[in-house]
């Protein structure tokens, strides 16, 4: 585990590890993060907001969020700038404080990633359901190496695009097993009418 200080970007969504992230950058305080995480290197701690909103005033986050570092940029058409973000890891809030243009910086503590683990055969319907998602969307996840023999990034993949409530994704987020993650998120699939398991 390390110690780390970043600026925090909060936002209605949940990054996992290893995940691309597409934003549009237009408040002052986060193009002025983005120039100075794309200066020194710095990842930017992707959060997932309990109260507030991604304009305006400082939002409250959930304390387990995802560190992420910018992979692509570019000026979009309508004169935003656009970024995709990649997840590395999670951390832990451990103290925060809010600079005058509302951004937030946190000192965080690193969280290990996932351990290795192989899929087992039990799950390859959610990996067959991935494959099938992902087939149907965009850059950046057509051009994101793909690794649906890994428990974590299966897991992590269908939390990300799966249509599920913030707080659920956020509750997967915050579990240390990915075997766990997969069997639990098959139980909330097993809810819902587009799972269609076999």
């Amino acid at each position: 585990m390390t110690r780390l200080t970043i600026p925090l970007f909060p936002l209605n969504t949940v990054l996992f590890p290893d995940g691309p992230l597409p934003l549009r950058v237009f408040e002052p305080r986060y193009l002025d993060m983005v120039s100075r995480c794309l200066k020194t290197n710095t990842g930017i701690g992707v959060c997932l907001i309990q109260d507030g909103a991604e304009v305006g005033a400082a939002a409250q986050t959930y304390e387990i969020g995802t560190l992420s570092n910018i992979t692509y940029w570019h000026r979009r058409p309508d004169g935003l700038l656009g970024i995709t973000v990649r997840g590395s890891e999670r951390f832990r809030i451990l103290s925060r404080s809010v600079e005058p243009s509302q951004l937030i910086l946190a000192e965080v503590e690193t969280i290990p990633n996932d351990p290795a683990v192989a899929l087992p055969q039990a799950y390859q319907d959610l990996a067959k359901l991935l494959r099938s998602i992902v087939g149907q969307l965009d850059a950046p996840y057509t051009t994101m190496e793909m690794r649906f023999d890994d428990a974590s990034w299966v897991g992590g993949r269908l939390v990300e695009l799966l249509p599920l409530r913030l707080s659920q994704k956020q509750y997967f987020l915050q579990l240390d097993d990915p075997l766990a993650r997969l069997e639990r998120l098959r139980a909330v699939l097993d809810d819902m009418e587009l799972w269609a398991g076999d």
